[in-house]
């Protein structure tokens, strides 16, 4: 019986925990995507970058779409970006929030910031991502 009280008890302190971890995950990449906008788009959900594929408030590459997707077919999702969805700021946070809990599960924002500029699979980080890591710590 007591063991019984005791799981019960484990199953609704982790239950009430879950929205709180979920929130303050959002919370601080809320704070990191806010600050990377304003270096990449300024705010405008319409962006485009004329010498590249990037498109809207955080300047999403068709690459980062693909990897998005493939996340969420390897979780057994049925759900699919599409390129239109980067000048969705919604989508778009929602991508950035995928890709770091992904490749930065421990939520680094230095790690984050440098992977945005130069890619989830390089862990040598060239020196302009050092300018940029700079550049958007300013607006953080």
């Amino acid at each position: 019986m007591m063991r019984k009280i005791k799981i019960i008890l484990m199953a609704t302190i982790i239950s009430m925990m879950m929205p709180t971890m979920a929130y303050s995950q959002t919370n601080k990449w809320e704070r990191v995507m806010n600050a990377i906008i304003q270096v990449e788009s300024s705010g405008n959900p319409k962006a485009h970058n004329p010498n590249g594929d990037c498109a809207g408030i955080l300047q999403i590459t068709p690459i980062l779409v693909k990897e998005c997707n493939n996340l969420l077919a390897k979780k057994k999702s049925k759900k699919r970006y599409t390129l239109g969805d980067r000048y969705n700021a919604k989508k778009s946070k929602e991508m950035f929030i995928m890709l770091q809990e992904h490749f930065n599960p421990e939520m680094n924002v230095e790690k984050a910031i440098k992977q945005w500029n130069c890619g989830f699979y390089t862990t040598q980080w060239k020196s302009k991502s050092i300018g940029y890591y700079k550049k958007v710590m300013k607006h953080y």
